[in-house]
């Protein structure tokens, strides 16, 4: 049995699925995340700095250099919403000092690349010399909270690269005491010291700097305060709808209409040709007819029915007999 139960636990082992990227969650700013520069003790520029983000001090509400330097937010000096970002960054603070459990690594943090995670150094503190890489392995969610008992230090031309999702707005540096980024270093993430941050010549923070009880000293730096883009959500799958099958249509079908056939044509009506004529029929010679005897026409015998006119032609036969018989018995007496 325990041999089966080591066996099932192997494969389910096998079969999961990848954990999600390392690392603790987010550090909380509240109101604080709006300013690119949060000072307790005054804000010192010098140079044509550029500040996308809000400004303010309190409570020391000191601020020179701008202008030459820009802001593109609110200079809220020490105003009230000055003052409240400072209570939330003390909050923030004491969050990124108390992320556990922490990994322990080399205070060289340049030529490493580090997933996401709390990282912390056993000297207590954190220097940059060349490039650090933070990969997210993919998760745009990844979030690192480097922890400092004292100081952060980063070499002229130094920097912080991104890669796998990494993002500048899940990056947080919480430092024991003070932070000075060297010459043109280019910075990502929110910096939470303690006392002081000094920014040299040229160096970039697509972050925030944020000071809780000193001072923080500009020198033509921009400052961009960090948007997460929204982790890409994938689309959900359509519910299957069933289609319904229409019922049969209970409306009785209509015959369809019988195409008449060809009215058929009626046979042509054979008309009969005449009678063949008979052969001409020897017409005897009738002489001597009487004076009186009326003419007929081949129209009028037409007319007269064949019984007719047979009769009459006996009978004009018969008298032309007699009239020659008649004739030669005159003759005869005469002799």
């Amino acid at each position: 049995m325990l041999a089966v139960g080591a066996g099932l636990v192997l494969a389910v082992a096998l079969t999961a699925g990848p954990a999600s990227a390392a690392g603790p969650t987010a550090v909380g700013l509240g109101t604080a995340r709006t300013f690119a520069v949060l000072a307790g003790s005054g804000i010192t520029n010098t140079g044509p700095s550029v500040m996308n983000g809000d400004i303010g001090s309190f409570p020391t509400t000191t601020i020179t250099g701008f202008p030459p330097g820009i802001v593109n937010g609110t200079d809220h000096a020490g105003d009230a919403v000055t003052q409240g970002a400072k209570t939330d960054l003390t909050t923030a603070y004491n969050d990124a000092a108390g992320k556990t459990p922490a990994t322990t690594v080399p205070t060289e943090l340049g030529g490493t690349t580090l997933t996401g995670g709390t990282y912390t150094s056993a000297a207590g503190t954190f220097g940059i010399t060349g490039n650090v890489t933070l990969n997210g392995g993919g998760d745009p969610t990844s979030v690192w909270v480097f922890q400092m008992a004292s100081t952060l230090t980063t070499a002229t031309g130094s920097s912080v690269t991104l890669i796998g999702g990494a993002q500048s707005c899940n990056v947080f540096w919480q430092v024991g005491s003070s932070a000075t980024l060297g010459g043109s270093t280019t910075f990502r993430g929110s910096i939470l010291a303690l006392t002081s941050v000094t920014l040299v010549t040229s160096a970039t923070v697509d972050g925030r700097v944020l000071a809780r009880n000193g001072a923080v000293t500009l020198d033509t730096n921009t400052i961009t305060v960090p948007t997460c883009a929204a982790a890409a959500t994938p689309a959900p799958t359509p519910a299957t709808t069933a289609t319904a099958t229409p019922a049969p249509s209970t409306t009785p079908l209509v015959a369809p209409t019988a195409t008449p056939s060809a009215t058929p044509t009626a046979a042509p009506t054979v008309v009969p040709s005449a009678a063949p004529t008979a052969g001409p029929t020897a017409t005897p010679v009738v002489t001597n007819l009487p004076a009186s005897l009326p003419s007929t026409s081949t129209q009028d015998l037409e007319d007269v029915p064949t019984w007719v006119f047979l009769l009459s032609l006996v009978l004009v036969t018969s008298l032309g007999l007699i009239l020659r018989v008649r004739e030669r018995t005159a003759g005869t007496n005469r002799i």
